[in-house]
């Protein structure tokens, strides 16, 4: 077994060096703290991958009613894809499609806080949460809950999009 000291071996016949400190001093708590030279770089809020499409909310909710509701559907895979692929985080377009099959009723909340989320990485204050998904239950008792949902909720991500360029 090798004995393993904090010194380096060096070529024959030279002196013994003790390997680069890093540059970090102690803080009042005695926890190091890293030295104002020190060249760390901060990590981005997110992976910024492509930029999500801009959609017009009003033919959104046109092709929904004229398609008998598919185009929701439609509309919950290709924003949670998009999502996913600009953020890394969230759900993705495929489970988005089983859960609005299966347990639709989550999607309102579970869209609102994914598109409140992407607002908060970017460091801006969340438009939207899921708490928005209220309108959409039980507000569908009053019926233009659902449409104060997605209007609130689409004009969010809408804005998120064209921050970072969309048209």
């Amino acid at each position: 077994m090798s004995d393993q000291s904090p010194l380096t071996a060096a070529p024959t016949g030279a002196p013994l060096t003790a390997p680069p400190q890093p540059a970090v001093e102690p803080t009042a708590t005695g926890m190091p703290m890293a030295h104002p030279t020190s060249t760390a770089q901060p990590t981005p809020a997110y992976a910024a991958g492509p930029v999500g499409k801009v959609r017009s909310t009003g033919t959104c909710i046109l092709l929904a009613v004229v398609t008998l509701g598919i185009y929701s559907i439609v509309w919950f895979y290709k924003t949670h894809s998009e999502m996913k692929a600009h953020s890394g985080n969230g759900i993705g377009g495929g489970l988005a499609i089983v859960l609005t099959l299966f347990v639709g009723i989550v999607m309102p909340f579970l869209t609102s806080s994914e598109v409140g989320n992407l607002h908060r990485r970017a460091g801006r204050a969340a438009p939207v949460s899921g708490a928005t998904g209220l309108w959409y239950f039980p507000g569908t008792f009053i019926l233009v809950g659902p449409i104060v949902w997605f209007v609130k909720t689409n004009s969010a991500l809408n804005d998120h999009w064209r921050s970072l360029g969309a048209a």
